[in-house]
């Protein structure tokens, strides 16, 4: 009730009830409840708030997930890599059947092709090439890969590949410091000393290629070099403890897998 302090006359009053303060008071708390609400939730304010992430924090750990799966990746396709090198450098394999073959090449083109020569290598890398593009939706000009296979030497085979006895590659008898080349373009991945196998070099080719070569005498790439076909890579050695001989312990591995150079190459020296 209002009143006027000189007539003492009642100039308006107002009646409450319990309910309606009830309700007022409910009414209110929701206003400025969600007045605050919003001013927290949807203005920068939030971020001062303890334990409440900003918003850029929250964008970088979001990029660092992305970042984080992206290495994980990358990891996972180098450790794959380099065990199939490790496998390659101990021989410590359990070999399978790879799906290429040289019976099956030559089943599918028996209707349309006829070998003249002994020398398939043109035929298989061309076939084996065919058979990568053909599951692969993205095909660029910066793939590139030699028709032409350069045998690393020239000689008789000693020891011919053998999985029963896990020798998977073939041993070629040549001279002292005869000049080893490589069989392709390619990029030198390791070239060291080992105990057993003596100076060894290994080149990545195009299409998960690897070429071998160990027990030589002198070693003319260091690991990152960039060779060409047909560039000499070494010399013909007897080192390492596993040598009985000058001879080229030579290895060629696709997707992981030992493959017999016999079935690429000519050793023959004629």
């Amino acid at each position: 009730m209002i009143i006027d302090e000189e007539t003492f006359e009642e100039q308006t009053q107002i009646r409450f009830s319990r309910l309606k303060m009830i309700f007022v008071g409910v009414l209110l708390f929701g206003l400025f409840g969600g007045f605050f609400f919003s001013m927290i939730a949807y203005t920068p304010i939030k971020e001062y708030i303890p334990g409440y992430d900003s918003s850029e924090l929250r964008k970088k750990a979001l990029q660092n997930l992305f970042l984080t799966d992206s290495l994980i990746t990358l990891y996972n396709q180098n450790i794959q890599y380099l065990n199939s090198v490790r496998k390659a450098l101990s021989d410590d394999i359990s070999f399978e059947e790879p799906e290429f073959s040289l019976v099956e090449f030559e089943n599918q083109n028996q209707d349309t092709t006829s070998f003249t020569s002994p020398i398939l290598e043109d035929s298989l890398l061309r076939a084996f090439v065919s058979r990568q593009d053909k599951y692969n939706p993205i095909v660029t000009d910066k793939v590139e890969i030699n028709s032409l296979l350069f045998p690393p030497v020239t000689g008789p085979i000693s020891q011919p590949f053998d999985i029963e006895e896990s020798h998977y590659a073939v041993d070629i008898v040549v001279k002292e410091n005869t000049p080893i080349k490589a069989i392709a373009d390619g990029t030198v991945i390791f070239s060291e000393w080992t105990a057993e196998t003596g100076f060894v070099i290994i080149l990545e080719h195009s299409f998960g290629v690897l070429s071998i070569y160990k027990h030589n005498a002198t070693l003319a790439k260091k690991q990152g070099d960039a060779v060409l076909s047909g560039e000499v890579i070494a010399t013909a050695g007897n080192t390492g403890e596993l040598s009985t001989g000058f001879h080229l312990h030579f290895e060629l591995w696709i997707d992981g897998y030992p493959m017999n150079p016999e079935n690429f190459f000519n050793f023959s020296e004629e």
